[in-house]
């Protein structure tokens, strides 16, 4: 939520026109961020699994450390694409761009700063992301 709501943020201080071009970047940025957050958490999943007597600060820190290369070369990667098209896409695609920019670029510092201490501000432990025990006695009531 945080990255749509700076990217349109832009679009409404700066005044520049919203069409449906800006908007489709915009549902891009949502999709793109999603999934470098899922990514973060994943890891942080995985090494609340292994680590078992480490605090949740330090798990938190080395999920991100973990995955900081590739969230760093991913967004260059897009940033990188995403600039041909600012530049050689032509004045239909210009609006479009401008928001992948500022959402990959957001994207990019809200999954590296704001993620993991979000978790650690909502007291987010190992019991909280580890899987819980089935309940067999529902599924043998029934026929």
């Amino acid at each position: 939520m945080h990255d749509i709501v700076v990217c349109t943020g832009y679009f409404a201080v700066t005044g520049k026109e919203f069409d449906l071009n800006v908007l489709a970047g915009i549902l891009s940025v949502m999709g793109y961020s999603i999934n470098d957050t899922i990514v973060v958490f994943d890891r942080v999943r995985e090494n609340f699994r292994g680590l078992h007597r480490v605090d949740a600060y330090e798990v938190l820190n080395r999920s991100v450390n973990q995955t900081l290369s590739r969230t760093i070369i991913t967004s260059f990667v897009a940033l990188l694409t995403v600039l041909a098209l600012y530049f050689f896409g032509g004045s239909a695609l210009k609006g479009m761009a401008e928001s992948q920019i500022i959402g990959i670029v957001i994207g990019t510092l809200s999954s590296i700063f704001v993620a993991c201490p979000l978790l650690l501000l909502l007291g987010t432990n190992r019991i909280d992301l580890l899987p819980r025990a089935k309940d067999e006695s529902d599924l043998a009531r029934r026929p």
